[in-house]
């Protein structure tokens, strides 16, 4: 099976078109989104209804996604997501609002080998950083392979009996081809679509050919500039606008 794996969109039109285009929904056997599809850019109807047609084969929520459509409080956000949140919730249509609603939380086994969760594989909502959470993550997992989110930083980490590792993907490369090994758990992070926080403002998303074993990570350039300005033309908090030129 060959895996489209997107994360972290965030309203994004722009990055997930530049997705999009350069790796055709026909291509894949199979599209898995990791949640967070909406929450910080300008554009969640158009975002919403894209993934819709992707018809993906599995997909999950994310924070902002419960927040955006209603199903939780936007307590614990910081004041800039939690004013797009609420814009978002205000803009949504009541059918992308419903569809949202409708998103399972993960974890969620995809196929034999492969899970998908937002945070981690024991909680949606928990940002993966530190050694130690990642380790804890790998030994919670249900399949040797998982993808999360969340973070909006591409890494992977692996765990085999005997070693524990990261690896990054290089900053100025379009490509970060990895063989996955069978002896060994992988968590992966794809990176994030709409809003990266690695320092590249290139959108970031992964393919991976559960045959082969091969995971590909991926960088494409968008048009971050008309995405700064839908997010300050809706009213929305201007550092919205500014990170997406920083990556950060």
């Amino acid at each position: 099976m060959r895996y489209l794996i997107l994360s972290d969109i965030h309203a994004n039109i722009e990055a997930l078109e530049a997705v999009l285009a350069a790796a055709p929904r026909e291509q894949f056997d199979r599209v898995v989104v990791l949640g967070d599809i909406v929450g910080y850019g300008a554009d969640p109807n158009a975002v919403v209804e894209r993934v819709r047609s992707l018809n993906p084969d599995a997909i999950i929520r994310g924070n902002h996604d419960k927040v955006a459509a209603g199903v939780e409080s936007a307590e614990g956000f910081n004041q800039a997501a939690r004013h797009a949140a609420l814009w978002t919730l205000t803009s949504l249509t009541e059918e992308n609002k419903d569809y949202l609603t409708s998103l399972p939380l993960g974890p969620l086994v995809v196929e034999d080998e492969i899970e998908i969760c937002h945070g981690s594989p024991d909680d949606e909502d928990e940002y993966i950083f530190e050694h130690v959470d990642a380790v804890e993550a790998l030994r919670a997992q249900a399949e040797p392979v998982c993808f999360f989110g969340h973070t909006h930083v591409a890494v992977v980490y692996w765990l085999s009996a005997a070693a524990f590792d990261i690896i990054l993907p290089s900053p100025n490369d379009a490509e970060t081809h990895l063989q996955i090994q069978t002896d060994r758990r992988y968590l992966i992070n794809p990176g994030s679509i709409g809003q990266p926080r690695d320092g590249d403002p290139r959108a970031a998303y992964a393919t991976y050919d559960s045959e082969a074993h091969e995971l590909v990570l991926y960088r494409v350039p968008y048009n971050v500039a008309g995405a700064q300005e839908k997010i300050t033309s809706a009213g929305l908090p201007e550092g919205l606008a500014r990170r997406l030129g920083l990556g950060k």
